[in-house]
């Protein structure tokens, strides 16, 4: 019986004492299997038994029974490395081209081992080089994949196609640069791989070598990587280096002449919430500093993307981020086409930090607007709408017409708070204005705050109106190169109480 066939005795055939074997004593048990589909020369050649597999197999072992996972000896041997095993299988007769239950051949399995020897012996039994597995994989995808120089070198030569596509369209090109095999790329495209067959997702080897980070294959991929087919996958491999900060990526492609203001195809753009469209954004986004000023001083367009990069920067509260795109001409004054506003939409990302607040300010926000209230001085409708909205038609009016107010948005309960020091900033950058009864009400509700009410009345200071008219005239950035007295500079940039040191 199978119960019979221990594997204590099955150890014991590569023994001194041959006819202790259970096949010598029990002929009809050699080809007997385990619950797990096991036979005898299995088992013998998963522990590379010679002596052992060389007896069943002369006592009428049958080198074709699988396991339950469809795995024949001859493919153990393969994943053993045995040589020896291999061909004592194969002078027996093993079938070289069954299959496991992934679909794997033995020549697949001695592939991954990077074993020539027994590739070739399995060739000249008749292996077939092109056989796949369940994935559509076949033996020349998994040496680039795993970078086996030596069996892909060998695979090639016996002319295995270099370009056949596994089930998800990868190439062997495609998946040696996903696992960053830079000898294994190096060796394909010296046999003329095609660079661009893209993968399921549309991605080109190129775009994965960006992904993953390697600079040198990227270097190796864009001279033979078409721009054309570039441009129809949708992405650039710019905002997949911008995407995983892949610096080194970044510089390497923006030097080679790819356009840093390329924009995803409208079909990408819409996986992403935010709607981005710029490899500039996805720095932005990832608070990538050194990656976004590369980007600017390449020529990026910081107000390309609906939601504007600024906008996130300030969000982010990184006022180096908003200070280089501010340098390099980001509207401070830009708008959100879904969400509109009647005042700059940066500000409701840069209000609670004061100083970024202040800094788009000086450089041309526009705080005039957000004195500018429909409602004037009359009671304001509700900030949220409620199912009785008809009973305030002129803020349904407001909202489809002019978007958002400030007086609205500044009434918001994360914000409210610091309604006195926002008012306080922005009327320093304003002539003469009148609160509208919201912004009123929000300086009443505390004692500290009736100064700032103070402020706002009218008139304004002749100095005030004065700075205002001068900024006006002359412009932030030519400010600096006036022969003015420091003093005077300070006050003109709302920095009265700094102390210029060359003064």
């Amino acid at each position: 019986m199978l119960a019979e066939l221990s594997m204590d005795n099955v150890s014991m055939c590569p023994c001194v004492h041959v006819s202790m074997c259970p096949c010598s004593a029990q002929p009809g048990m050699v080809n007997k299997q385990t619950e797990n589909g096991e036979s005898a020369l299995l088992v013998a050649v998963s522990k590379v038994e010679l002596r052992c597999v060389q007896v069943l197999l002369e006592n009428g072992a049958d080198p074709d029974i699988a396991n339950n996972d469809k795995e024949t000896p001859l493919f153990k041997a393969c994943e053993r490395n045995s040589a020896a095993v291999v061909a004592m299988l194969l002078n027996h007769g093993a079938a070289v081209n069954a299959r496991c239950i992934q679909g794997w051949t033995a020549l697949q399995q001695a592939v991954v081992s990077n074993n020539v020897e027994i590739c070739e012996m399995l060739l000249k039994a008749g292996a077939k080089h092109n056989i796949t597995n369940i994935y559509g994989i076949s033996p020349i995808f998994t040496a680039a994949q795993t970078g086996r120089i030596a069996t892909l070198r060998f695979l090639l030569k016996h002319g295995a196609d270099i370009n056949s596509q596994a089930a998800d369209g990868a190439t062997a090109l495609y998946e040696a640069a996903k696992n960053r095999h830079q000898e294994t790329v190096e060796l394909l495209l010296s046999q003329n791989a095609d660079a661009n067959k893209p993968g399921k997702t549309g991605l080109l080897p190129l775009h994965i070598a960006a992904q993953t980070g390697s600079d040198t294959i990227v270097s190796m991929l864009i001279p033979v990587t078409s721009k054309a087919r570039v441009w129809r996958t949708g992405i650039s491999p710019l905002h997949v280096a911008a995407e995983r900060n892949r610096d080194n990526v970044l510089e390497a492609l923006i030097e080679a002449g790819f356009d840093v203001n390329t924009q995803l195809s409208e079909e990408r753009s819409r996986l992403y919430e935010d709607r981005r469209s710029t490899a500039l954004y996805f720095s932005v986004i990832n608070n990538n500093v050194d990656a976004v000023r590369m980007l600017l001083e390449a020529g990026a367009d910081p107000n390309l993307d609906m939601f504007k990069p600024l906008m996130v920067a300030a969000r982010q509260g990184c006022i180096q981020t908003v200070t280089l795109l501010v340098e390099h001409g980001a509207d401070i004054n830009a708008c959100i086409p879904t969400h509109p506003t009647t005042f700059p939409a940066v500000f409701m990302f840069s209000m609670k930090y004061l100083p970024m607040f202040k800094y788009l300010l000086d450089h041309g926000g526009h705080a005039l607007s957000c004195f500018d209230c429909l409602f004037g001085n009359q009671p304001h409708p509700p900030i949220k709408p409620t199912r009785s909205e008809r009973e305030h038609p002129l803020q349904r009016d407001t909202q489809l017409r002019r978007g958002v107010q400030f007086c609205e948005m500044i009434s918001a309960p994360s914000i409210c708070r610091w309604a006195g020091p926002i008012i306080d900033v922005l009327l320093d950058y304003v002539g003469h204005v009148t609160l509208c009864s919201r912004l009123l009400e929000h300086l009443d509700s505390y004692s500290e705050w009736s100064s700032i009410k103070e402020k706002a009345a009218s008139p304004r200071s002749l100095m005030q109106l004065c700075r205002l008219n001068i900024l006006q005239l002359v412009g932030q950035k030519r400010l600096k190169k006036l022969p003015l007295p420091g003093s005077l500079t300070r006050f003109l940039q709302h920095k009265e109480g700094v102390i210029d040191d060359e003064e």
